[in-house]
């Protein structure tokens, strides 16, 4: 019986096996071994559906059930015709969207949500669903490539999913990840903090024992574990006493991209403007806009309401054709794709001094020059929070660490690197598979624990 590391992330998917006493990622989508954590439908009820009709998943519980008699009315209804190639997923699913995004049901990064508070059961519900197609999926193409069944996994999950909420956040978190991988056919499931497993795949290459202080920068979390890494503790099944401190908050890379979004894209949508009396711009609206992560303030901004407020707006507008942009993101759901273009942006910013922003999908010709400089300063907040969290793990930790281990999407970014580099100085900071250590981490604790 097969077994796997599954690292449902917030920006990619990927799965591992051990080969030859070695992690190997499989490709899930063009021979690429990372999916991005993007699905597109034809409405939010198709999931629900094509799971059901044509994917034969148990619907499990009562809201499930309740939630799939309400999708299939509603598609009915509707006629809206799925099938079982309806739901797509990764980069098939962002050029879907791209394509037509005012007529789809486009979601990226669910796992953002999954430990936020006040979530209705039929919320919940909708999330489960769509965390258990990405998961089938992803399950049937490591199938296909291994040509064998996979039953165990272990799962991937950050220290903290929620700012706040606590324990009761992350009890909601893992239990939806819980009831929809075994929805989607896995007998045995395990779970490993995302940064433990970054460390175990950097253990591998030890000759002696270290305190590791492992930062894994991902696209929703920041998590920090300090971890004593050696040969004497590879391949146990208990590693309790090795593990001194965690700390984890939910700012990541998402969180850069909406800064830089935030700061740098929206003045070109009337932000910092005024209006013909002279009064302020409300910023709330801009900010809502390109929140991707925040299930109420992308419902706050793609509500009826905030559609009348923004023609209020453009009518009162020293520059109503600033403000018209918005309105235009609104309409066409481009929340997405603005984030998007301000990732590419942070993603150049890496090795240029500056790069042109190009918005040609919001307007022809509309773009925006932006500098290293003022990429340090739009993600200088979110950069404080991922600081902290290094102190509070090595706080609780209390001791100092031989070495920094850095991976995580995010773990390329001079600033982030030059950061730590600045708090922690005369530490060596070193980097792995900034994508895939997690994944490879994830598969030797599959190992440990099944084998």
């Amino acid at each position: 019986m097969m077994f796997i590391g599954f690292d449902y992330g917030t920006a990619n998917c990927s799965v591992a096996v051990m080969r030859d006493d070695a992690p190997t990622l499989l490709a899930l989508e063009n021979n690429d071994v990372y999916l991005p954590s993007m699905l597109c439908a034809p409405t939010r009820e198709a999931v629900s559906e094509c799971l059901h009709r044509h994917w034969q998943v148990p619907t499990g519980s009562d809201e499930n059930q309740q939630l799939l008699r309400r999708a299939i009315a509603f598609n009915r209804e509707e006629d809206i015709p799925v099938t079982a190639d309806s739901v797509l997923f990764g980069l098939s699913a962002l050029a879907q969207y791209i394509e037509d995004p005012e007529e789809v049901y486009f979601v990226k990064s669910p796992k953002s949500f999954l430990g936020a508070n006040g979530l209705k059961p039929q919320q919940l519900a909708l999330f489960e669903d769509l965390v258990c197609a990405m998961m089938f999926h992803i399950k049937r193409q490591a199938e296909s490539v291994l040509a064998a069944e996979i039953r165990q996994t272990v799962i991937g999950r950050p220290v903290n999913f929620q700012g706040s909420g606590g324990e009761d956040a992350n009890r909601q978190a893992e239990g939806i990840l819980l009831r929809a991988a075994q929805r989607a056919g896995f007998r045995d499931i395990a779970f490993q903090f995302e940064p433990v497993a970054a460390g175990l795949d950097f253990e591998a290459t030890l000759t002696e024992e270290k305190t590791v202080l492992v930062v894994d920068i991902g696209g929703g979390t920041t998590d920090c574990s300090v971890l004593l890494m050696g040969p004497k503790w590879q391949g146990l099944a208990d590693r309790q006493q090795s593990l001194l401190g965690h700390s984890g908050c939910r700012v990541g890379g998402n969180d850069l991209d909406i800064m830089l979004a935030f700061k740098q894209l929206m003045p070109l949508f009337g932000m910092g403007g005024e209006t013909e009396k002279g009064i302020a711009m409300p910023s709330l609206p801009y900010w809502n806009a390109v929140a991707t992560n925040d299930v109420p303030a992308q419902s706050d901004f793609y509500s009826t309401v905030n559609g009348r407020f923004l023609r209020d707006l453009i009518r009162d507008a020293a520059n109503p054709q600033h403000v018209a942009r918005l309105l235009k993101v609104y309409q066409q759901r481009l929340s997405y794709r603005l984030v998007r273009a301000a990732e590419e942006s942070k993603i150049a910013l890496s090795d240029q001094e500056q790069v042109a922003t190009t918005l040609d999908f919001v307007e022809a010709e509309l773009g925006q020059i932006i500098s290293q400089q003022q990429l340090a300063e739009a993600i200088s907040p979110p950069l404080q929070r991922i600081q902290e969290q290094v102190s509070l793990a090595l706080t609780t930790s209390n001791v100092k660490p031989d070495v920094i281990y850095l991976t995580g999407g995010s773990a390329r970014s001079p600033l982030l690197r030059a950061a730590l580099q600045q708090q922690l100085p005369g530490i060596p900071l070193v980097g792995g598979n900034d994508f895939g250590s997690v994944t490879a981490g994830l598969a030797r604790w599959a190992q440990t624990l099944y084998r």
